[in-house]
């Protein structure tokens, strides 16, 4: 029984080195596992909650602000941060972008979802402290639909100093 089994192994092996008719490409019948996995998590639609919506960004502003004015360092955050200047608050934006791309390139949906939660919370700090109101990147967002993202880059002024600090003249 043994020998069956085995003869019957190699058969198969055999079959499937057997050439392809002429005209038949040779691919394979699914994609590797590894690659339907990444598929699945990359396409698997979007449901948003019902009880969600972008306002929710303006309240988060609000708060910030809130606890900027309060300036209690030991109760807060976000006074905390805030009170540690600039170069933090922009640190802290930069750590939180990088950690999301981290997550986002591992796909790790969840991971993914919450350090863009905090990035968005970061950046409101950023915002706060450098005194932007939401409505201001609101009007610039409405500004912008409808128009290429390559054109709209391509529009904007190049400023020195940016270039100098980056020690480049190559940036896109």
């Amino acid at each position: 029984m043994a020998k069956l089994l085995k003869a019957g192994k190699s058969a198969k092996k055999k079959a499937a080195k057997l050439p392809l008719p002429e005209g038949v490409p040779a691919v394979p019948l699914a994609p590797p596992k590894a690659v339907r996995k990444a598929e699945a998590a990359h396409l698997a639609p979007f449901a948003p909650p019902t009880d969600g919506d972008a306002r929710v960004l303006d309240r988060l502003w609000e708060t910030i602000e809130a606890r900027r004015l309060a300036g209690d360092a030991a109760a807060s955050h976000s006074a905390r941060l805030l009170a540690r200047g600039t170069p933090k608050v922009a640190q802290k934006l930069g750590e939180e972008a990088v950690e999301l791309v981290i997550e986002a390139v591992a796909r790790n949906r969840p991971a993914t979802v919450s350090e863009a939660a905090d990035v968005l919370y970061h950046l409101m700090v950023v915002l706060v402290d450098a005194g932007i109101r939401p409505e201001e990147i609101w009007a610039e967002l409405r500004r912008r639909e409808g128009v290429s993202g390559i054109v709209e880059k391509a529009s904007r002024p190049r400023p020195k100093a940016l270039l100098a600090l980056a020690q480049t003249t190559k940036l896109p």
